[in-house]
């Protein structure tokens, strides 16, 4: 797989897997790829969980190599019946399944006598995919279109989502950005609009956040709160802090 030549703004997640929206199990790889991209400046823009119908996942997988996005796949690259994405990433792409020479390599190496007959399938990729290495048990996923096919476990993808960055992303890397917010207490969002809009425009390379809650006892909050370079976050704090005591409403800082 080539390297990309120009920078992609989009980062998305394909989560497959009955089972996930059954609520059967709870998904995991969202907070653990937040937490491998923050560092490095990245974020996600979009997260599409889908089922193992065989229909429906090739054509959002179809709709999804349409793109120029960068998308990390989890789920379904087994070799059990129910584990359909291989078969629906060729499909969607129009080629053929092939046994990936390295892929082979990587599982007889694991598995020796025992990768046949079965195994051996988890090799099978659409033609023209690279391996992505797993250090947990050696079966690889793959990559293909900057599209990147990893299993459902968490322990398994975290290393092979690194080795993903590292490997074919690492030019688009951005110092790391810092989120500091304050709650403000017996607060209405709609009193702050007009703060917010003012605030974007004064603080354009700040990312401004609003979270309502209401307590059990009916208090009404808002963490609001600035993400940016660290020195650009700290004039915006500033910024929220006086704005809160202007109007004499009652804030405490809130730790990252």
């Amino acid at each position: 797989m080539s390297k990309p030549q120009e920078k992609k703004n989009v980062i998305r997640l394909v989560i497959i897997g009955d089972e996930i929206l059954s609520g059967k199990r709870q998904d995991r790889h969202l907070k653990q790829v937040n937490a491998l991209l923050k560092p490095k400046g990245l974020a996600l823009t979009g997260v599409q969980m889908v089922g193992d119908d065989p229909v429906y996942l090739t054509k959002v997988l179809t709709q999804s190599f349409a793109t120029e996005d960068i998308v990390f796949c989890f789920g379904g690259i087994g070799a059990t019946p129910d584990d359909r994405t291989r078969q629906c990433a060729a499909d969607a792409l129009s080629l053929p399944l092939e046994r990936h020479p390295e892929a082979i390599a990587e599982i007889e190496a694991q598995f020796g006598e025992q990768a046949y007959p079965m195994r051996i399938r988890m090799a099978e990729y659409p033609k023209g995919a690279a391996i992505i290495p797993n250090e947990y048990n050696r079966v690889p996923g793959f990559s293909i279109q900057h599209h990147h096919f990893m299993p459902g476990f968490p322990i398994m993808a975290k290393s092979m989502v690194a080795w993903v960055l590292e490997h074919y992303y690492s030019g688009f890397f951005q110092p790391k950005t810092v989120e500091k917010s304050i709650q403000l207490k017996q607060a209405h969002e709609s009193e702050w609009i007009d703060f917010m809009e003012q605030f974007e425009v004064q603080f354009p390379t700040l990312r401004l956040f609003s979270l309502p809650s209401i307590q059990n006892d009916g208090t009404c909050t808002i963490e609001l709160g600035v993400e940016g370079k660290d020195f650009d976050v700290e004039k915006g704090l500033k910024a929220l802090i006086q704005e809160a005591e202007n109007r004499q409403c009652r804030w405490q800082s809130i730790k990252p």
